[in-house]
């Protein structure tokens, strides 16, 4: 929490301005000097107006001064409208940049960058901390230089006009520095503690939003209501203490505004009694103080507005610098059409360090073969899958496909020729044919129509309201769970894959389907590796081998026949399911 202002960030940040410079310069340079020009001349003009025009009584001549004036305040307006729409534009276009980089990153992290982390923690740094950066790029990088040369030219002017009255007034600066040192970094931590918090709100409102079955089925609204307004309530005393500091700012500056108006006045009225200052100059004077001020009050909203977006920046660019752990090397091979031929050779991997799911296995399927992996929870079947689709490394040993290491290709290369459907199948919102053609987006509608018929989906697709264009919800709620995994085995096969993994993909298909499949199945799987994990094990007899695992380890390895000869641990398997099955009924 407690780190050091990190310019290094600002900078980083800045970094995304650089592709507008080339726009955004030329229009921060002529704005910047008419809307300063104007501004400054300004109250010397009413001076002017004061000790000239009106102490002689000529009014042809106050009439040009306010004339002057008049069209400067015009000049200004139309400068700064400009300003604020054009930077407005560009600004957005730089969060645009900044949140397309970031989600952009995030599509290529590996699975263990998920594995850490909650939905809604992901979700809030491409939504809220994104957002966080809007005033700082859409106005307070350029009203931060406007204010810097603002504040120059007056101090400039203010020592040119009387050297000694502008020296008096400006001592007064430091000491505000001095007073709000210790309150910028408070305000710093506070707002890092609001990011924090609001990070974990978003976290649990993720959970609970996708739980709420689990919650009204237990009966723990209540529960969830007092836990979420306890976050809830802890969220809110952070952002009341951080918005409480930020507002402490301005009466500081404030207060040495005044104490400088004192000075001027006190000091000025000294001056003129000795005939050093005249009025018309006090005047000026304290115009310009009103405008010295001013912008120091916005330096120091543009300082809060830095520290929201320094907190923001920190976990921004945190994910931005999370390399994935599944990488390609610097010149990866692209991987062939491939046969299917599939090798794992003495295969080591651990989620945890010290705890191994897989130890020391080695498997062998030739081209065309469908193996079926079996076991209890935690054995390491689905390991086994993530390691073909490189969604993990192995600790030690390699996967080889048709000969190739799978870590020496590109990951699109692999991925495009290995199919998966997955038991927890997920339906994006969008129409049934985007959900099917998301398997190969350049899939024609006959081809969609194809791979849902042969997977017999295609009837059910057909009743509903508009068939292939019909709306599905996020995550397919309007399906029953035995259509969402149609569709995903429609999905799949639209890919056209070398190799395809089930795992537990018949799960949550009634038996009536269940048929239908395995029989779409037999042709689909000719001249395809495949790799099947369930635990439904009559599922599986036709499977050319069968693979038990035990606690990382291969127990047995055969065809259903070769295994219920030898009466060990798949035998025991099938008699106890064949047991229950038959009590069941």
């Amino acid at each position: 929490m407690e780190k050091s202002f990190d310019w290094g960030q600002l900078k980083r940040m800045g970094a995304y301005l650089k592709p507008y410079r080339r726009q955004l310069l030329p229009i921060i340079l002529v704005t910047m000097i008419l809307g300063t020009l104007s501004k400054l001349a300004i109250p010397y003009l009413i001076s002017l107006a004061i000790d000239i025009a009106i102490f002689n009584k000529d009014g042809n001549l106050l009439v040009i001064y306010a004339s002057t004036m008049l069209g400067l305040y015009i000049l200004q307006w139309l400068v700064n409208n400009y300003r604020i729409r054009y930077i407005n534009v560009i600004g957005q276009k730089v969060l645009y940049d900044l949140r397309y980089a970031l989600f952009s990153h995030i599509q290529n992290l590996s699975f263990r960058f998920f594995d850490k982390r909650p939905a809604g923690s992901v979700l809030v740094r491409i939504t809220n901390d994104v957002n966080s950066l809007q005033d700082l790029f859409t106005n307070g990088v350029v009203n931060l230089m406007i204010d810097c040369v603002q504040l120059l030219g007056i101090v400039i002017i203010l020592l040119s006009l009387n050297f000694k009255l502008g020296l008096a007034i400006i001592v007064t600066v430091p000491l505000m520095f001095i007073v709000s040192g210790s309150l910028r970094k408070r305000i710093r931590w506070a707002w890092q503690d609001v990011r924090m918090k609001q990070s974990r709100i978003n976290s649990h409102l993720a959970e609970s939003i996708q739980g709420i079955r689990v919650t009204q089925a237990f009966t723990q609204e209540k529960e969830n209501i007092k836990y979420f307004d306890d976050m809830n309530s802890v969220n809110k005393k952070s952002w009341d203490k951080a918005s409480a500091l930020n507002q402490s700012f301005g009466p500081i500056i404030e207060l040495t505004a005044a104490i400088g108006t004192c000075i001027l006045f006190w000091y000025g009225a000294h001056l003129i009694e000795s005939q050093e200052l005249k009025i018309g100059m006090l005047v000026a004077f304290a115009n310009y103080i009103g405008n010295f001020w001013e912008p120091i009050n916005r330096l120091g909203q543009m300082y809060n507005q830095m520290l929201v977006a320094m907190a923001s920046s920190e976990r921004i660019f945190e994910f931005l610098d999370e390399k994935p752990t599944v990488g390609e090397k610097e010149k990866p091979e692209t991987l062939p059409l491939i046969e299917g031929n599939v090798r794992f050779d003495n295969i080591v991997f651990e989620y945890e360090k010290g705890r191994p799911a897989l130890k020391g296995i080695s498997l062998e399927a030739k081209a065309g073969e469908s193996i079926a992996l079996v076991g209890h929870t935690g054995s390491g079947k689905s390991t086994i899958i993530n390691l073909l689709c490189r969604f993990y490394d192995p600790v030690e040993g390699r996967v080889l496909i048709d000969g190739h290491d799978i870590r020496d290709v590109t990951l699109q290369s692999l991925r495009s020729q290995v199919g998966i459907v997955l038991q927890d199948t997920f339906i994006f919102s969008g129409s049934v044919r985007d959900n099917i053609r998301f398997g190969r987006l350049d899939a024609t509608d006959e081809e969609i129509e194809a791979a849902a018929k042969a997977v017999h989906a295609h009837d059910f697709i057909s009743q509903l309201p508009f068939g292939y264009d019909t709306q599905v919800e996020e995550r397919g709620n309007m399906l029953s769970m035995g259509q969402r995994q149609l569709l995903s085995f429609a999905r799949a096969l639209l890919a056209n894959p070398r190799v395809l993994i089930l795992d537990e993909a018949t799960a949550s298909i009634d038996t009536e389907t269940e048929l239908k499949i395995q029989e779409a199945l037999k042709t689909l799987l000719i001249g395809r590796t495949s790799f099947m994990i369930a635990h439904r094990l009559s599922t599986i007899r036709n499977a050319d081998k069968i693979v038990v695992l035990d606690h990382g380890n291969i127990m047995e390895e055969g065809t259903h026949e070769e295994l219920m000869k030898q009466g060990g641990i798949y035998f025991g398997l099938v008699e106890a399911q064949y047991k229950f099955l038959s009590e069941a009924g």
